[in-house]
């Protein structure tokens, strides 16, 4: 008999919500200290989710909820790096929106 496949949840760091995994970014520390962007969710290191939005990123910079996730400090040009790496996603995701796919980016 085939159960209902439960979808991960994870919380945002910027905004503190709640949301199924497909739906977030992840931002991932590798065991090199580099800070990205982990599209596939898949990558080894600490991670930490944010929505996909300018916004959750801007109250996370705010609240150094990253910072404090990763265990690691972020300079701004890192942030800066985010912030395009975060407008593509929401570009991205709003392609699909407009073709619909769902809502699981690429």
């Amino acid at each position: 008999m085939a159960g209902v496949r439960k979808i991960p949840q994870r919380q945002c760091v910027g905004c503190g919500q709640m949301k199924s995994k497909n739906n977030l970014l992840r931002v991932l520390r590798t065991p090199e200290d580099e800070i990205l962007l982990d599209a596939t969710g898949r990558k080894n290191g600490r991670g930490a989710y944010l929505c996909i939005s300018s916004e959750c990123l801007a109250k996370a910079k705010k609240k150094k909820a990253l910072e404090r996730s990763l265990k690691a400090e972020i300079s701004n040009d890192i942030y800066d790096l985010l912030a395009e790496q975060m407008r593509e996603a929401e570009a991205a995701m709003a392609r699909q929106a407009e073709k619909g796919d769902g809502n699981r980016i690429e």
